[in-house]
């Protein structure tokens, strides 16, 4: 197992209580940081294992969010990653919305008008990882899970 897999697989197992697990009620905050820091350290592990080279995590801009920026060979792929334990609302895919996208594309825009600039003509890709545990064996990669057009 990598250090980062690893990493992620520590977070989780110190949320053993958590509640699809069948433990106490809602998670903390915190527990749920904990968990979405685990699911982006389990995707950025798995796109580079398959080649690509993280370039940013967790850009935020004004209106604007996305959890990954990678390169591969020629496209700069932003990534949203989506962990979703509990299907009773749909799956880690039916939470990226049409707003959620919005929000990817300017935090897309954004970069590449600032500290992406070096990238700003290479075709860009927009994917998502789905997750609906920590478990790197269960990764789902949708690679143009949805365009900026």
């Amino acid at each position: 197992m990598r250090r980062t897999e690893r990493k992620a697989w520590q977070a989780w197992e110190g949320m053993a209580g958590e509640p699809d697990c069948g433990g106490r009620g809602a998670p903390t905050q915190a527990e749920h940081l904990r968990r979405g820091e685990a699911a982006e350290a389990l995707a950025a592990a798995h796109l580079e294992r398959h080649g690509l080279r993280i370039l940013a995590r967790n850009l935020r801009c004004r209106g604007g969010e996305v959890d990954l920026i990678a390169h591969d060979r020629r496209s700069v792929v932003f990534v949203e990653v989506r962990l979703r334990s509990n299907s009773r609302f749909g799956g880690a895919a039916a939470s990226i919305t049409p707003s959620k996208q919005r929000r990817v594309i300017l935090a897309a825009h954004y970069w590449l008008a600032g500290a992406g600039r070096a990238y700003a003509s290479a075709p860009c890709r927009f994917d998502a990882i789905l997750l609906d545990s920590l478990d790197p064996a269960r990764i789902e990669w949708l690679q143009g899970a949805f365009d900026a057009g």
